[in-house]
């Protein structure tokens, strides 16, 4: 029988998964200790080096250093020195692997897929008792815990209530940079090139008119305005055609009512041919906004 059902390393200054043993249960109390180990992940900052969470009949062990945590679970019966010695064994094989630089960098969850075999070789090498050669030495790692008892942390403070962990705001396990949207399209493509190119005649228009204006005719600041209102506006629309926002609608709508609006203002300067494109251009910039979603989250396997 396993006694270390599954094995995480986490990033502890955000929570983020790194590397996961593949194991998978759906036994209802494991699938709730995965959600509350989770969570756990959020928080490790507030925590001592060590620690343990423990239940009727699993228990969750951590062990912090150099920018990361190794967790795992394990069945309540198995003991803690043991659990440590092999947290320890994982600590040290991943700090052999990865340095800070790397660990900093990781950017998506489980970045360092490749050592999740390392995890589940040692996770099987301690499940098996007559195969387990730890290089953690026991009886050191019995009397360090001795002298310095892993933190016990209760079952409840690890539970989600409205968004909240214990009273504090979920710190959030994925970063902006993991929101991934859909591959951008040909037709983004071409709306992109077109969108530069109009902010590009809009400013150089506008500072042509600027230069004028500001030795000439003062009352053409309005128009210089209304020339550098849609160059903000392109490039906008082209930011948010490459990278998720909130509440993009509303932005969409705001830029692409500011190049109508301006161009309308400009005719006279421009002709309607003129005014066309560029309204043109801000509604297919503006489609493939809203049309591009947040690419899904490929199902979670057990890691």
């Amino acid at each position: 029988m396993s006694m270390i059902l599954f094995t995480c390393v986490v990033r502890i200054k955000d929570g983020l998964h790194l590397s996961a043993s593949s194991d998978f249960h759906l036994d209802p109390h494991f699938l709730e200790c995965r959600k509350r180990l989770n969570i756990l992940s959020s928080v490790l900052t507030q925590y001592p080096e060590r620690g343990t969470a423990k239940e009727r009949d699993l228990s969750i062990h951590f062990h912090t250093s150099g920018g990361v945590s190794c967790t795992c679970i394990a069945v309540s019966s198995y003991p803690a020195v043991m659990a440590f010695c092999f947290l320890e064994e994982i600590r040290s094989k991943f700090a052999m692997s990865y340095n800070a630089t790397c660990v900093s960098l990781a950017s998506r969850p489980y970045a360092f897929l490749e050592f999740d075999r390392v995890i589940q070789k040692t996770q099987n090498q301690f499940n098996h008792t007559n195969c387990a050669q730890p290089k953690c030495d026991v009886a050191k790692m019995q009397e360090d815990l001795r002298l310095r008892p892993p933190a016990l942390v209760s079952w409840e403070d690890m539970e989600l209530v409205n968004g909240m962990v214990n009273g504090r705001a979920e710190a959030h396990l994925e970063t902006a940079a993991a929101c991934r949207m859909q591959p951008i399209s040909p037709l983004g493509i071409l709306s992109l090139i077109l969108n530069i190119m109009c902010g590009a005649l809009n400013l150089i228009r506008g500072v042509h008119l600027a230069e004028y204006s500001w030795q000439e005719d003062h009352q053409g600041i309005i128009n210089v305005v209304a020339f550098l209102l849609p160059f903000m506006s392109c490039f906008g629309l082209c930011y948010l055609y490459l990278f998720y926002t909130s509440t993009r609608k509303i932005k969409v709508s705001l830029l692409f009512a500011t190049v109508c609006l301006c161009n309308i203002y400009l005719y006279g300067l421009r002709n309607h041919w003129q005014i066309l494109f560029h309204v043109a251009v801000a509604s297919l910039s503006s489609h493939q906004i809203l049309t591009r979603q947040v690419a899904e989250k490929p199902p979670d396997l057990g890691v």
